[in-house]
């Protein structure tokens, strides 16, 4: 399971798990490393809600974390089973890894 903030690392800096364009590889290769099968993961997403009031702004980070998971899953030849994105609220998720499930609750609309 990952959490990253931000889609993009601009190269700049530390390489970090913060930006999805290093947090799903590194996940997904430390994966392979600890002996998963890349033909048995799968994905399931959750987030990218506009959540710090950006409805109107160019940035639109939300929607670019999601757009980077789809893609990046997509490249990878890893199914995505399961989703929830977007919205106006965050999501408090609990993840069992003995079974797989994940359950999420809506945190409370900020506005």
């Amino acid at each position: 399971m990952n959490h990253y903030m931000l889609p993009f690392w601009n190269g700049e800096g530390l390489e970090s798990p913060r930006y999805g364009n290093i947090a799903i590889p590194k996940l997904i290769f430390e994966m392979i490393d600890g002996g998963s099968r890349k033909k048995d993961l799968i994905a399931k997403i959750f987030g990218g809600g506009r959540v710090i009031g950006e409805e109107n702004s160019v940035f639109r980070v939300g929607e670019k974390n999601i757009a980077v998971a789809e893609r990046l899953l997509k490249e990878f030849g890893i199914p995505v089973t399961a989703s929830s994105t977007g919205g106006e609220r965050g999501r408090r998720i609990w993840f069992n890894t003995l079974t797989g499930e994940v359950f999420q609750q809506y945190t409370v609309k900020s506005r």
